[in-house]
């Protein structure tokens, strides 16, 4: 697959190329050109400071869904031995958008959940673009259920842009096969570590996301909506989307600003796609850290503080409806500009 840059690295690209340039001509007409390539190549690192250290809500979202960054297969390569993947949930197919099975992690057994997507247009098919549908839950669960009986810890990775919207799914209950999750995991013994290792869209990523622990990298995202989905809602063009990401608050510093995740993961310089095995060792440590600590906790204990986390979440203001009278038409009510983004907010 050839190299993807995104947009806002091409300042980067065109350093990188003249640098490159230059490297071939003093190698093919035995020049010094020592000093130019050493001030080129400051340059070009100055400016990837400059753009990495400030990166706007929608470039992370762009990062979170670069196209090499490493999948739940790549950290499973990486991070985790004696893996067997285990399929099908036992009602309808095997979901390929969900993979997960037993393995080792530090020579202790767990039970590694996680969505794929694929590199190239033949395994995004087959993965349906990292899209789950029911029975994909249905087999998390079922894992995960295993996973309890065994007294194993539950690692899942998360990387959707949401739950599949097909007839398909509709015909096959998503709603329900999320929602009894959403139960059933709360019922888990053991302990559950949830990470947001790529995208984490709406209901597509909380059916496996029920954790003790939920973690975050550092250029990944966690959202009610893509902010595509919030744009086309609130402006009615997809256009939007930069906006969108501002104002959904999606980015992994706002969710532990906001109590929803418990760590940021941090990735190499410029993004985990630069380095899949230093993204997966600093993946390795903070899990290592967290298991510890979990694995200390009774069943019951998990449980409760699962229950209290997630109840703990989100803030209720108490007003005064409007009076009949005093109700916007929807027109009047849709709101646009720097208004929509502080109805989100």
């Amino acid at each position: 697959m050839p190299e993807t840059h995104l947009e806002f690295e091409k300042p980067i690209v065109e350093l990188r190329k003249k640098l490159q340039e230059l490297q071939e001509l003093s190698e093919n007409n035995q020049l010094d050109l020592s000093n130019e390539i050493n001030s080129l190549t400051e340059r070009m690192n100055q400016t990837m400071k400059e753009i990495y250290s400030k990166l706007t809500p929608w470039q992370r979202v762009q990062l979170a869904r670069h196209p090499e960054r490493p999948y739940t297969l790549d950290y499973i390569d990486h991070l985790f031995t004696n893996f067997i993947e285990l399929s099908g949930d036992r009602r309808f197919r095997d979901d390929k958008a969900i993979v997960g099975g037993f393995a080792k992690f530090q020579g202790k057994p767990v039970m590694v959940i996680g969505t794929q997507k694929g590199r190239d247009m033949k395994s995004n098919v087959y993965r349906n673009f990292g899209w789950p549908s029911p029975e994909g839950y249905r087999k998390a669960m079922r894992l995960m259920q295993l996973a309890d009986k065994a007294d194993v810890p539950i690692i899942t990775l998360i990387d959707t842009p949401g739950a599949f919207p097909g007839i398909s799914s509709e015909e096959r209950h998503i709603a329900e096969a999320i929602a009894v999750n959403l139960r059933d995991m709360f019922a888990l013994r053991v302990p559950v570590i949830s990470v947001i290792i790529g995208e984490g869209g709406s209901g597509g990523a909380i059916g496996i996301g029920v954790g003790n622990r939920v973690l975050i990298m550092e250029n990944a995202y966690y959202s009610v909506i893509t902010p595509e989905g919030c744009a086309a809602i609130l402006w009615k063009d997809r256009k939007f989307a930069p906006q969108a990401a501002d104002a959904l608050q999606l980015t992994a510093e706002k969710l532990l600003e906001l109590g929803i995740a418990d760590a940021i993961i941090p990735e190499p310089f410029g993004g985990a796609q630069r380095d899949h095995e230093q993204a997966a060792k600093l993946l390795g440590e903070v899990l290592a850290k967290q298991l510890s600590e979990l694995r200390k906790l009774s069943g019951s204990k998990l449980r409760e503080q699962r229950y209290e986390k997630f109840r703990s979440m989100g803030r209720f203001i108490e007003g005064a409806l409007p009076a009949p009278g005093e109700q916007e038409s929807p027109e009047a009510a849709a709101p646009e500009g720097d208004a929509a983004k502080e109805a989100v907010e």
